[in-house]
C-alpha cells in the first residue's frame, strides 16, 4: 500500500496529498511579499521533504504536517513561516 494516510484534527482520515501542502506553502510565501519564483522553489524543496517523510510512515496527523512545514518555512523565510502559523484554517 504506497497511499499515506493523514488523521486530520478531528479524527478523520485522508489521503496524502502534497498539493495541499504546496499551496498553504506558496500562499504564505507570497502573503509575506516573497516573489513568486522565490516561493515556487521554496515551497518545492519543503513539499518534497515533507513526502519523503510522510511516505516513511504509515499515518501521520495533519498537525505533525502542520508543525514540520512551518519549520522548514522558518529557515527559509521567517515571515512566511508566521504567515503560515498564523492563517491556519480553523474550520
Amino acid at each position: 500500500m504506497d497511499k499515506k494516510c493523514i488523521i486530520k484534527r478531528r479524527g478523520r482520515e485522508e489521503e496524502f496529498d502534497e498539493r495541499k501542502v504546496y499551496a498553504s506553502c506558496y500562499a504564505a510565501c507570497l502573503n509575506a511579499s516573497m516573489k513568486p519564483i522565490q516561493a515556487e522553489k521554496i515551497c518545492e524543496k519543503i513539499t518534497k521533504q515533507i513526502e519523503k517523510e510522510v511516505k516513511s510512515n504509515k499515518c501521520t496527523t495533519s498537525d505533525h504536517i502542520f508543525n514540520r512545514v512551518a519549520e522548514l518555512l522558518e529557515k527559509y523565510d521567517k515571515n512566511a513561516a508566521f504567515m503560515y502559523k498564523t492563517h491556519r484554517d480553523i474550520s
